[in-house]
């Protein structure tokens, strides 16, 4: 279970800035805060550490009871969007109940980190767009074949088709994590994160940004 710390934010897009040396830098942007912390898990009563993070207003009379109840504990209004997050005792200690996160305290600029995102959903697609497949050839008698992802199997053994072959199906919509991307800058005065290269995603998604958990210190001379 990966406990390091983290935020959450909005995905906003992508844009590009200069660094010092002149360099172009694709990056994407992302909105954290202002992330309220509305509860806390604890070992004593739930069994493990966590922090309840909340961001972005939301209308009572679109919110159940539970999470009203969550949110009066905490002296707050409901949230939009509400996610747990796994984290040491040490981390969990530096917030309080109805505090605010701020990511200036989280995160640096050239610091190393993981993001995790559900991309968008492409509906039912094709082998081709799916798994990448090359489709058929296009002549030597070929007859409406060539988007096709061919055999499946064999005839007589095993006589059926094995598990996890790559067929058509539904694509996108699922839990994607990127790992090692470098924070290019923070703008704490307007809760912005700009990170090199993309996150999964659509505009306005929801993601998951920690400290990365396989970065590896460089040899000295490299």
């Amino acid at each position: 279970m990966n406990t390091n710390p983290g935020i959450i934010g909005k995905k906003l897009g992508n844009t590009q800035i200069y660094s010092a040396d002149g360099n172009v830098q694709r990056v994407t942007v992302i909105e954290a805060g202002p992330i309220t912390v509305i509860s806390k898990r604890t070992k004593e009563k739930d069994g493990y550490v966590a922090l309840v993070l909340g961001m972005g207003e939301r209308k009572e009379k679109h919110t159940n009871k539970a999470q009203l109840e969550v949110a009066k504990k905490a002296n707050q209004t409901p949230k939009r969007v509400v996610k747990e997050l796994r984290c040491t005792e040490e981390f969990a200690a530096k917030f309080e109940v109805g505090g605010v996160m701020k990511i200036e305290e989280i995160f640096t600029a050239g610091q190393k980190i993981d993001a995790q995102g559900r991309t968008r959903g492409r509906g039912f697609t094709g082998v081709m767009r799916r798994w990448s497949f090359a489709g058929g050839v296009g002549s030597h008698g070929t007859h409406e074949y060539f988007r096709h992802g061919g055999s499946i199997g064999t005839n007589m053994t095993p006589g059926r088709t094995l598990p996890n072959i790559k067929m058509a199906g539904h694509y996108g919509d699922e839990v994607v994590s990127m790992q090692n991307l470098k924070v290019a800058q923070v703008i704490p005065e307007k809760h912005l994160l700009l990170i090199e290269g993309g996150i999964p995603g659509a505009k306005g998604s929801t993601v998951l940004l920690r400290h990365a958990v396989k970065t590896r210190a460089r040899k000295a001379g490299r």
